[in-house]
């Protein structure tokens, strides 16, 4: 057992101790106290706190950093990224593994002790694992109109059971993109999945921009557009006529084991769906604003008291991995919170 000496331990579940130690043993802390101990290292003026989660993030796209500019559309951005991702398209390409290496790095050292990182090709798990960064992999599955969803979701599940090794530290599960972009089968064949696997945590971007709840509310706007210039779109597909937040909720797919992120445009109605399904909500402020569909009503979060966590989003959209500088945006953002 190793002891700590400080001018502050932040246990965060209770209230700091000035002038404090804190015990780890075998990697967990093992006590905390205050007043000295002889056998304690003194870390002199600091604060002990334990180490942040950044809840969502994208490692794969760590080679984007500063290559994506800024817009006032949230659509606008979703071309340009996915135009720079066809420029490199194999995942295990050293330009695209050396940036993500290196943004497991910068996260560990702003402070990150574990990380959920959003993965549609899983290139990041042996990265995580070498670092012996903890995390929650989401495999991401897209298809607005796959013709056999059970079967994707059959294939990705082989592909996942694959790559799990012996680190209990780096775990991976299914998770969906969007409600514009998965279909309501592989909705339905992700949940089944993931009710077949307790121990998993899954993840959707929810109610991030204007144009995803008009193409909930009324199947028109600049999603419909983009999934037609894409040759996605189907006729077949109708509009649920609700908010995304209760089109996922009323189909059963959202529960206390499913991270909602953004939610930038849910409704107190729908923060308050999302409360009582258990369901947190990830923020990520600083990538609201980059990505044009503006700023987190995180007043309204903690007002309809909402479980809410925060991530960076990935360096394709924010200028760094750095928790500290998202939590002092959010505080920007929401003074009193």
């Amino acid at each position: 057992m190793t002891t700590f000496a400080a001018d502050w331990i932040l246990p965060i579940a209770d209230r700091p101790i000035a002038h404090g130690w804190v015990a780890v043993d075998d990697g967990r802390i093992a006590g905390t106290g205050s007043g000295s101990r002889r056998d304690a290292i003194d870390l002199g003026r600091v604060a002990i706190l334990p180490a942040l989660v950044n809840a969502h993030t994208h490692l794969e796209l760590s080679y984007l950093r500063g290559t994506v500019p800024p817009a006032g559309q949230f659509i606008d951005w979703v071309r340009d990224i996915m135009a720079a991702r066809q420029e490199h398209p194999n995942p295990e390409a050293p330009e695209i593994l050396a940036p993500a290496r290196d943004g497991i790095h910068e996260a560990r050292s702003s402070g990150t002790g574990l990380v959920g990182d959003i993965s549609n090709t899983l290139a990041t798990v042996p990265l995580l694992r070498d670092a012996a960064m903890p995390a929650r992999v989401f495999y991401e599955l897209l298809g607005f109109s796959i013709g056999d969803p059970v079967g994707r979701v059959r294939e990705a599940r082989a592909v996942v059971s694959a790559i799990a090794g012996t680190s209990p530290d780096v775990r991976v599960a299914l998770a969906a993109h969007a409600p514009y972009s998965v279909s309501r089968g592989l909705f339905s064949a992700i949940r089944e999945d993931l009710n077949a696997h307790p121990g998993d945590v899954s993840s959707v971007h929810l109610s991030e921009s204007p144009e995803e709840g008009e193409l909930m509310h009324r199947g028109t706007g600049g999603w419909r557009e983009l999934l037609k210039a894409l040759g996605v779109w189907t006729e077949e597909w109708q509009a649920p006529g609700v908010s995304p937040v209760m089109y996922l909720a009323d189909s059963g797919f959202l529960d206390a084991r499913v991270l909602a992120v953004h939610g930038v445009q849910a409704s107190g109605d729908d923060l308050s769906r999302l409360r009582a399904l258990g369901t947190t909500v990830v923020s990520c402020p600083r990538s609201n604003r980059y990505v044009g569909v503006g700023d987190p009503p995180l007043e309204t979060f903690y007002a309809t008291g909402v479980k809410v966590a925060f991530g960076t989003d990935s360096l394709a959209s924010v200028e760094d991995l750095n928790m500290f500088q998202e939590l002092a945006a959010a505080r920007r953002i929401a003074p009193p919170m």
